[in-house]
């Protein structure tokens, strides 16, 4: 009785000591929340998140509502929730879209600085078609593309409408927005131009290389869209940064070399992209990340990029946020958000500079949760960069 005494007085000094001696250090801590939980509301699985902030502030948070199983393909519905503080509170999940049994999902969305416009990318496929049979044009029908918008904040959604033949070539057969968010050009001849990533597949003629990277972009506010010339081959999912010299980065998921991200470069704006390197700095264990530039913004002047993903080469755990200060080139800084099973994750910055990351996580396996992160530039860097 004595021993159990003594370790109630023990942990009851420690309860005290931290909570008095070390509350200002825990203020900066990460305020993370699960939005979406596997298993809750009706659907199986929550996978492929996106995030975006509003022209007002507003938090949209997209995933797939995945009804019968884990699986990609299936009954599968788009699902958002919107939040007006910050990310503290949540109003509860709604149906952007459902098409009965079939496939919609991989939201990508992006908001237009200039119009207040929320568009929002996805893909369609027949429930029953699987990508295997897609890919090997096997299939009923094929994946198509869609595009949404909301004018008022998120609160409605346009009913999805089809660009399928603006933004698919014939030979195509796998399609996929996304998934995360997009972009609008800050800068150069194309200042405006709203960039979605996407990817893509091909007839097959090198084995685990099928897939191509491309952007789709719109120079007239989301009336209409157009496509990029194809990054080929191997490269996925990615997402795409603009950088302080003119040029655009891409950040890909890599299918040809296993354990790196893949990069491709644009010098006009992001309809071609000639420069492409296989192997980077930012390891991955082959899949989805997320890239986004945090500032010059209109409190610092200083180049930061943000990128997240599974920290690590073969695994899909230990997702974690890097920081560049030299356009993407080097990570000095990193930290781990879950050191756990984690997979895809989108970021996105409030107006009052905090960094906001909506990621997949779990403790058997990644698809447990949709999680979202709230921390500040101080925790990430630990005190060592203000803005």
């Amino acid at each position: 009785m004595r021993g159990k005494k003594e370790r109630w007085i023990f942990w009851v000094f420690i309860y005290l000591f931290t909570t008095t001696f070390c509350g200002a250090g825990n203020a900066n801590l990460p305020e993370q929340q699960d939005l979406f939980v596997s298993g809750r509301g009706g659907y199986h699985t929550y996978r492929i998140p996106s995030i975006v902030v509003t022209t007002k502030g507003t938090l949209l948070a997209f995933c797939e509502g995945r009804k019968n199983s884990r699986s990609d393909t299936g009954d599968i519905d788009l699902l958002m929730r919107r939040s007006t503080d910050g990310g503290k509170t949540w109003a509860e999940p709604v149906v952007v879209w459902d098409d009965q049994d079939n496939t919609c999902g991989n939201p990508c969305a992006v908001v237009d600085e200039e119009t207040g416009t929320v568009w929002l990318l996805l893909t369609w496929n027949l429930g029953s078609d699987h990508e295997k049979k897609i890919k090997n044009k096997t299939s009923q029908d094929t994946r198509r593309v869609f595009v949404s918008k909301s004018e008022d904040d998120g609160r409605n959604w346009m009913k999805p409408a089809e660009i399928t033949d603006s933004v698919k070539p014939e030979h195509w057969r796998w399609y996929a927005t996304g998934p995360g968010h997009g972009i609008q050009l800050k800068y150069g001849d194309k200042k405006g131009r709203l960039i979605i990533p996407a990817d893509h597949s091909f007839a097959e003629f090198m084995p685990d290389a099928v897939y191509g990277s491309h952007v789709i972009y719109s120079d007239d506010h989301g009336i209409t869209w157009s496509i990029s010339d194809p990054v080929l081959p191997g490269l996925n999912e990615n997402e795409v940064v603009e950088l302080l010299d003119g040029k655009l980065l891409m950040n890909a998921r890599n299918h040809r070399y296993r354990g790196s991200r893949g990069l491709a470069f644009s010098t006009d704006c992001g309809r071609t992209w000639p420069y492409v390197a296989y192997e980077s700095n930012l390891q991955e264990p082959r899949c989805q990340a997320s890239i986004l530039r945090y500032s010059p913004n209109a409190v610092s002047d200083k180049d930061r990029i943000l990128f997240s993903n599974p920290n690590h080469k073969s695994k899909r755990i230990t997702l974690s946020v890097k920081l560049s200060y030299d356009g993407a080139k080097t990570w000095p800084i990193a930290r781990t958000l879950h050191a756990g099973p984690s997979a895809y994750s989108c970021l996105a910055v409030l107006p009052d500079g905090r960094i906001v990351c909506f990621y997949e996580a779990g403790r058997e396996h990644p698809y447990e949760k949709i999680v979202l992160a709230v921390f500040t530039l101080d925790w990430l860097t630990e005190g060592k960069d203000t803005l």
